[in-house]
């Protein structure tokens, strides 16, 4: 393969402070969060100014960076509160602002000037001419639509200067580019504006027009129940591809989603961006085992080989896993204990991971509360002392469980 010359990014959502410590720790070169106003995932932790004050500075010890998302649809009337935002966080010299919004983008120039932007994907950038456009804006990276080829995607290396990123993991819209009016006309929650109640993900009846009130199933067939349920997105296996097309930053999806999914699709795709950065394209099969562990729909590659390619909907809404999230490792001044995320028992096997692609296999020996009195079984939220950790492992570390397949 063709040396890349660019820096590769790796950029992870950290939807609150303690989901920003799993991506840093395990190897993002970038994370991607929100305040309480502006963002696209309302529902999420956010951050307060003092969380993003704590967030920077934990970042900058570790050489990673904060872009804060700024893409949501706003109206006249909120410019306001947006210029008084911007005027507070000045002092924080977040790296980037991601917007899709001509508007905020224009308010960030008057107010932060010096401030990098990032175009968001929900701006729908289709093609260079756009690319173009919003890089003599003052946008100088743009979130490609996630709707594009491959071919599509190298069209855009004729734009000078210009930064690409796409969403390389995580859950896709039913709409274009995720701007969607499914949620705000069932719900009233508009997803344009952060607070998309996922209608697309329900299952749905049907009613004859002359029998009010009798509700019928939809029968599954070869095609599926669920009329707008979209299958996940993974790009693991296509990075180099993703690379020789011009893209210089991959993104996950998922500031809703758990620490410990956080934990594994970063660790998976830093060490797939840290091989391909050497040259070497080959692709490691545990990369995708590891990927299939955290809850997920059916993957597929999205449009990233033609329409013709793309298995979108994904059939039901029913999430799938092979492990158990079961325990985060802490520690206090006695030493390393697990604190329960699932209950376990002793005499269980279980999997510790860490940053790195380090794993391995533990029997659960016995249990201790913090006072040392024996447990027969470690609940949810309990804090257990464990004697069987091995010698690498240490706070921050995770516990899994292997689940049975039926």
């Amino acid at each position: 393969m063709r040396v890349i010359e660019k820096h590769l990014e790796l950029l992870v959502p950290a939807g609150d402070l303690e989901k920003l410590k799993v991506a840093v720790r395990f190897g993002a070169d970038a994370v991607y969060l929100a305040v309480d106003n502006f963002g696209l995932r309302s529902r999420a932790g956010n951050f307060s100014l003092e969380d993003l004050h704590e967030a920077k500075r934990l970042t900058a010890a570790a050489g990673v960076k904060i872009y804060l998302t700024l893409n949501a649809s706003l109206r006249a009337e909120e410019f306001t509160v947006l210029e008084q935002l911007l005027e507070e966080l000045i002092p924080l010299d977040l790296d980037a602002y991601i917007i899709a919004d001509a508007g905020v983008l224009a308010t960030v120039r008057q107010v932060d000037p010096q401030r990098e932007i990032h175009l968001s994907t929900q701006a729908n950038t289709c093609n260079p001419a756009a690319g173009k456009f919003w890089r003599q804006a003052g946008a100088g990276r743009i979130n490609l639509a996630r709707e594009l080829t491959l071919e599509d995607i190298a069209a855009f290396r004729s734009v000078p200067e210009l930064e690409l990123e796409a969403f390389v993991h995580g859950a896709m819209c039913v709409a274009h580019s995720g701007r969607c009016l499914i949620s705000t006309a069932l719900t009233g929650r508009s997803a344009n504006r952060g607070d998309c109640a996922q209608p697309c993900r329900w299952n749905y009846q049907l009613t004859e027009e002359m029998r009010p009130g009798q509700v019928m199933s939809v029968q599954q067939d070869e095609r599926g129940t669920y009329l707008f349920n979209s299958r996940d997105l993974c790009l693991v296996e296509h990075l180099a591809a993703l690379a020789a097309a011009g893209v210089s930053s991959f993104k996950v999806e998922g500031r809703m989603k758990g620490i410990y999914y956080v934990a594994v699709v970063t660790d998976v795709y830093r060490q797939a961006l840290n091989r391909l950065a050497a040259g070497d394209s080959q692709v490691d099969p545990n990369w995708r085992l590891e990927l299939e562990s955290v809850s997920h729909r059916p993957y597929d590659t999205g449009f990233l080989f033609g329409t013709e390619d793309a298995k979108i909907h994904a059939g039901d809404t029913h999430y799938q896993r092979s492990h158990d999230f079961v325990g985060l490792i802490r520690q206090n001044e006695a030493g390393l204990f697990v604190e329960g995320r699932n209950r376990f028992l002793p005499g269980e096997e279980l999997e510790l991971i860490g940053p790195q692609m380090k794993r391995a296999l533990i029997r659960v020996a016995g249990l201790r509360d913090l006072k040392g009195d024996e447990l027969p079984v470690a609940q949810p939220n309990s804090q257990v002392w464990l004697d069987s950790l091995p010698g690498w492992a240490e706070a921050g570390d995770m516990l899994r469980r292997k689940l049975v397949q039926k």
